[in-house]
């Protein structure tokens, strides 16, 4: 059974709708019982870092998710709440990962957010995802970004600086771009994750 853990976040439903056509036993959840039973949990979402980190401090899900021993694979500003601290509202975050949540500071012509497709390039670190997923391109709804680091296992350029698209430390994966919604490349990365 995966848990997709149920908070204060939006966009959670398309994250159902692609695990159900893999085919997969899912269950949309926030009870802490169930989270900790789960063979595999899934922390996505999108929204704002510090009322999304206060929900889940009060609620005891942070607690929960630092604990968790699974494979847990968070999207989008999942994926930056696992970092240590995040910009967007000047936030402690869960500190699975040391990495820091930067803004983007677009030049001029820039757009922020960064909104459509853009090629992601594995690194050495990236032995758990399919070959065929480096250079392809995912699809990114997101202003603020996490610093490569020593976790960071596939990276993305945009504003004139690279970021990590993917990451992953001990139990804990994560992509910066919604695989939900990148087609068959973000397809594949999910069933990846599934197989681990």
């Amino acid at each position: 059974m995966v848990a997709v853990i149920n908070y204060n976040a939006g966009n959670i439903r398309s994250v159902l709708y692609a695990l159900e056509r893999i085919g997969v036993a899912h269950e949309l959840t926030s009870d802490h019982d169930r989270i900790r039973a789960a063979d595999k949990v899934i922390f996505p979402g999108v929204g704002h870092a510090a009322s999304t980190m206060a929900h889940l401090n009060e609620s005891g899900l942070a607690d929960v998710i630092r604990s968790l021993t699974q494979p847990v694979f968070g999207v989008c500003v999942g994926m930056q709440l696992l970092c240590s601290h995040s910009e967007e509202g000047d936030v402690d975050c869960l500190g699975i990962f040391p990495e820091q949540v930067r803004q983007f500071r677009p030049g001029p012509g820039e757009k922020v957010p960064h909104m459509g497709w853009n090629e992601i390039r594995l690194n050495d670190r990236a032995g758990w995802l399919s070959p065929e997923i480096d250079g392809q391109h995912c699809y990114y709804v997101h202003s603020y970004y996490v610093e490569p680091g020593p976790d960071t296992v596939a990276t993305t350029n945009y504003c004139g600086v690279d970021f990590a698209a993917m990451m992953r430390r001990d139990n804990f994966y994560a992509a910066q771009f919604h695989p939900e919604k990148s087609a068959a490349a973000g397809e594949r990365i999910i069933r990846d994750f599934l197989a681990v």
